[in-house]
């Protein structure tokens, strides 16, 4: 059994706990149009099911592909317990409950950054998270420029178009992290309001120097926001390389954060939060509703946010969760991450040691990236996307990106470039602590599939 089945029994003890809280209201019967025939419901859903299998197996360990983490069963538990409510967080009356859930559960994450005083709440991802951080910094920098680095998400060169905001990229060095060089010339020659730092770039894991841009804003005082929407846990973790462990070090001097807990934090999608060192922010948001905000005088999350209606139930699922796993050093949490990590840098060191490999970097958190060996950028991009096809034929499911070829120059001289920009990799976000256990088995269905693909009958 792959699915975990065996935790239905808890939920429904906890559903006859949340019915007992209603027992005083007299039962009803549900309107025609919303009876269902118990042989209907179980045939359509069966269906559902069905279709659902048409999904590569993201619980598995096997699967090392795209960053997807099943949620931890607590997690999906309180999910479906708030489903018989179904909460909306957008104001108190619809969520009295799981907005005060929402508020403990926030002020945790941003005790773990370093934050006392601050202003934050969850939204529905890290998209709308990193819009509201840049929506307040083009409010308190209007008309400058935002700056983030090129191996940062698109997410923020689409949302500044969105907002109307002006735009830059700045390159990155050999590691992706962002380059200090180019930062500090566009800080001395263009008008930047606002930088971006990205702690765990989603392509590959890459942290930018923190302890340097900060250096660099206590001269050219632009705004510093921090996009750890992938990384923001490892925070807690222990066995980070000294660079890393640095900028995580300071993240509680950034003006803003943004993390996602349906990534490393074991939530549901969608979960993101965002944060806000200054709580006084919460006057920009300031908006008039004729019915919403009055049935408390206590803050209604709505009130500080730009996205109305929102899941109480991911709110319900993230407290309870960090009431099983505290948000602590050393805790069960920080731990199964920090496997992750080993798992990343295990699989680094087989790699590594494989003449038909080559691996740019030791990776920062636990995103490995590595290309096939050939003559040329072509052939090694072609043999990466056969062996990406035969792996997955072997149940192992793994990722493809597009790096550029300027990654390989230290670890692959000898690499014919033909002009070419890009090379496509393979690429693996070790996420699930299980990777640890089965990485052994995860490298030994890879060297098969690589053999296959670069046999000679695989090349004629």
């Amino acid at each position: 059994m792959t699915l975990d089945l065996e935790t239905l029994d808890i939920l429904r003890k906890a559903i006859e706990k949340l019915d007992q809280g209603f027992g005083a209201l007299p039962a009803f019967s549900a309107a025609p149009g919303q009876r269902c025939e118990s042989g209907d419901l179980e045939r359509v859903l069966l269906e559902a099911a069905g279709r659902m299998q048409d999904n590569y197996p993201y619980m598995h360990p096997y699967y090392a592909g795209q960053m997807l983490k099943p949620p931890h069963p607590v997690a999906r538990l309180a999910y479906s317990l708030a489903l018989f409510i179904n909460p909306n967080n957008h104001a108190l009356d619809g969520g009295i409950a799981s907005s005060a859930m929402e508020k403990e559960a926030v002020a945790e994450i941003a005790q773990m950054f370093g934050y006392g005083r601050h202003l934050g709440h969850l939204t529905s991802g890290g998209t709308m998270a990193n819009l509201e951080a840049l929506w307040v910094a083009s409010k308190l920098q209007p008309g400058k420029l935002v700056v983030a680095s090129s191996q940062a998400h698109y997410t923020h060169s689409r949302i500044s178009g969105v907002l109307g905001i002006p735009y830059a990229s700045v390159p990155v060095d050999g590691r992706g992290r962002m380059s200090m060089e180019h930062l500090q010339n566009m800080l001395t020659h263009q008008d930047v309001g606002t930088v971006v730092v990205t702690l765990g770039t989603t392509a590959i894991g890459s942290v930018d120097p923190l302890e340097e841009i900060l250096a660099l804003k206590q001269k050219y005082n632009f705004r510093l926001h921090i996009d750890s929407a992938y990384g923001g846990y490892f925070k807690l973790v222990d066995n980070l390389d000294s660079h890393a462990r640095r900028s995580y070090e300071l993240m509680a001097e950034a003006d803003s954060i943004v993390v996602d807990p349906h990534k490393h934090g074991l939530q549901p999608y969608g979960c993101g939060c965002v944060l806000f060192k200054d709580a006084a922010v919460g006057a920009l948001y300031k908006h008039d509703s004729p019915y919403t905000y009055f049935s408390s005088d206590q803050l209604h999350l709505g009130e500080i946010s730009l996205e109305c209606s929102r899941a109480g139930a991911s709110a319900v699922a993230l407290w309870t969760t960090q009431r099983l796993l505290p948000l602590e050093r050393g805790g069960q949490f920080a731990c199964a991450l920090a496997q992750g990590r080993e798992a990343a840098l295990a699989f680094f060191e087989k790699l590594s040691n494989d003449e038909r490999f080559v691996v740019p970097f030791r990776p920062e958190l636990d995103i490995v990236v590595y290309a096939v060996r050939a003559e040329s950028v072509a052939q090694s991009s072609r043999l990466a996307r056969e062996v990406f096809a035969e792996a997955a034929r072997l149940n192992l499911h793994l990722a493809l990106a597009t790096l550029p070829v300027a990654f390989f120059q230290d670890a692959w001289p000898e690499l014919q470039t033909d002009g070419e920009e890009g090379i496509t990799c393979l690429r693996s976000c070790l996420m699930k602590p299980e990777h640890l256990t089965y990485i052994n088995e995860i490298w030994n269905i890879l060297s098969r599939a690589t053999d296959q693909c670069i046999s000679p009958v695989a090349g004629a």
